[in-house]
């Protein structure tokens, strides 16, 4: 029975660790981006507004750096990020979110990014 179980606890500690290493692992993020004619300041300034408008608490907004994340306090937790950059003409503005450590597909991201469009004035 010795030989039995020296040989259990390896084969055991094995398949432990590949299960939790496959857990671990998350796909890459692929922002969602979406042009407007806004310059860049405004269009970061309203979208900031509008995430605290969906209950968003922002975690941090730069924009020197275009940059504001938010999170919401929802299990499991969801993590949103919105670069805004300046564009030719206007300003490019970059989606991506996280619930818990999967990424959030684009089809759920695209909404907000048509709301920024309607706050700014720019839907067809």
């Amino acid at each position: 029975m010795t030989s039995f179980r020296r040989a259990l606890y390896p084969a055991l500690t094995l398949c432990a660790a590949l299960w939790l290493a496959g857990c671990a692992t998350t796909q890459p993020l692929e922002p969602r981006e979406l042009r407007y004619s806004a310059p860049m300041e405004q269009t970061f300034r309203e979208a900031v507004a509008l995430m605290m408008e969906q209950g968003d608490v922002i975690r941090h907004a730069d924009l020197t750096l275009g940059r504001a994340e938010a999170s919401l306090a929802r299990w499991p937790e969801y993590r949103i990020q919105r670069q805004v950059s300046d564009a030719q003409g206007g300003s490019l503005v970059s989606v991506s979110a996280l619930r818990g450590r999967q990424p959030i597909p684009h089809y759920v991201l695209d909404p907000w990014l048509v709301e920024l469009q309607r706050k700014l004035g720019e839907l067809p």
